[in-house]
């Protein structure tokens, strides 16, 4: 599509951007990039412009050290574009569960006067949508006083509160470049493993809460014989297709969104972006929707499957540091472990490997100096490795502290005891 007299190019729409403005940019896959390429050029006239957004993809060229006086940076979370220049101090980091980040907005707490974002193109009647990605992208294209866009026809038409119309849009850019596409590896024996043992705590009907990753599409390869699963989800990915296509999610359970799968954004492959186009099956919401506690505990045997860096042995669950080095961030893991616990039957799990890459414990007896707690010892219940599951409700410290001894990899196990036994006298 040629360019429209109604469209104009990045380098002139990001004109509209001054000094001392904060500025939303849309994450996850719906990462404007040709705006944020534009804006970061403008560096050298600019001055103590903030950007603020969740995880993005793609280079984030305004965290460069040369632009250390024009650009400043408040993520709330943080993603690997960003990672460097946060731990080397020349960006922050917000912590804070990502079903408040809209209220930021909303609330004028962070008020924004720029919101930079990328849609699908309009339908008959002018309205686009925010594709991949409503989250919390849908608060800031209503509070910030100018709303730039890239409109881009590789965007998935979504359903749900994600509609935006055309006069919403100060300044329109138009784009035809793929989405940035995750996924698609097969699962290694050890995820395998985990998704096995997490399947076994699926019941029939349960409502389902999973992310991107090997362990999440491992699980859900796992579930092909279950019935009538739900997904009530701050995100998915590719994995839910096949269950999906073979009757086995169908969401007819559910309380909230009855047969629906409801989602607040979408990351994969450009499969799961063409399920998601057009799919009347798909809600896309707010993520002071998806991760509302209140709202997420009245769907049936809410099942919560969520990851982590290491957990100690009385269940504190770091998931967003490596000691105080800041790797991610709190995202939605404590909403949906909280709403997943008051859930009727509901089943909140921290699923994750037994060691890392270089060998070291990921079952630990006290969390690395500086790591922060995101899931906290009295909100965990079960922990999964590949060795076995950990059922740590109602227990006391010592009795965590066999269980999750008897999860972790066997050449760690001597050592955790002998420090369970140091610090709990009694193993």
């Amino acid at each position: 599509m040629s360019l429209q007299p109604d469209y104009t190019t990045a380098e002139e729409a990001v004109k509209l951007i001054n000094s001392g403005d904060r500025v939303f940019v849309h994450g996850a896959a719906m990462t404007p990039l040709r705006l944020v390429n534009a804006v970061s050029a403008r560096g050298p006239e600019l001055r103590d412009v903030e950007f603020i957004h969740m995880h993005t993809e793609g280079p984030a060229p305004y965290t460069n050290p040369e632009y250390a006086g024009s650009f400043k940076t408040n993520a709330c979370f943080v993603g690997g574009n960003i990672r460097q220049a946060l731990n080397e101090g020349t960006a922050d980091y917000i912590p804070i569960f990502l079903s408040e980040i809209s209220l930021l907005f909303r609330r004028d707490i962070l008020p924004l006067d720029v919101a930079l974002v990328q849609v699908s193109p309009p339908d008959a009647h002018g309205f686009c949508t925010l594709g991949a990605s409503v989250d919390v992208a849908l608060s800031a294209v209503e509070t910030a006083r100018i709303v730039i866009a890239e409109v881009n026809p590789r965007v998935p038409r979504s359903h749900g509160d994600g509609v935006v119309h055309m006069s919403k849009l100060h300044a329109k850019v138009w784009v035809d470049e793929p989405l940035p596409e995750h996924g698609g590896k097969p699962c290694g024996e050890v995820e395998t493993q985990i998704g096995k043992l997490v399947a076994t705590l699926v019941e029939d009907g349960a409502t389902l809460q999973m992310g991107i990753g090997g362990i999440p599409d491992a699980v859900l390869a796992q579930l092909g014989s279950h019935r009538d699963l739900g997904i009530h989800t701050e995100m998915f990915s590719d994995g839910i297709i096949p269950l999906v296509e073979k009757g086995v999610i169908t969401g007819a359970r559910k309380k909230i969104l009855k047969n629906k799968i409801v989602s607040c954004f979408v990351n994969g492959t450009q499969k799961v972006f063409d399920f998601l186009d057009d799919n009347p099956a798909v809600v896309m919401k707010e993520t002071v929707f998806t991760n509302d506690t209140a709202i997420i505990r009245q769907n049936p045997k809410v099942t919560a499957i969520n990851s982590a860096i290491e957990v100690d042995l009385t269940g504190q669950v770091c998931a967003d540091s490596i000691g105080t080095y800041q790797f991610s961030g709190v995202g939605g893991q404590m909403d949906f472990m909280r709403g997943a616990a008051l859930s009727e039957g509901g089943k909140p799990i921290i699923a994750l490997p037994s060691i890392t890459n270089k060998g070291e414990s990921k079952i630990v007896n006290m969390l690395k100096p500086g790591a922060s707690v995101t899931t906290t010892r009295a909100h965990v219940r079960y922990i999964v490795t590949e060795f076995g599951i950990a059922d740590l409700y109602g227990r006391n410290l010592r009795q965590r502290a066999k269980e999750l001894i008897s999860i972790a990899h066997p050449t760690h196990r001597e050592e955790l005891e002998r420090l369970a036994f140091e610090r709990f006298k009694v193993l």
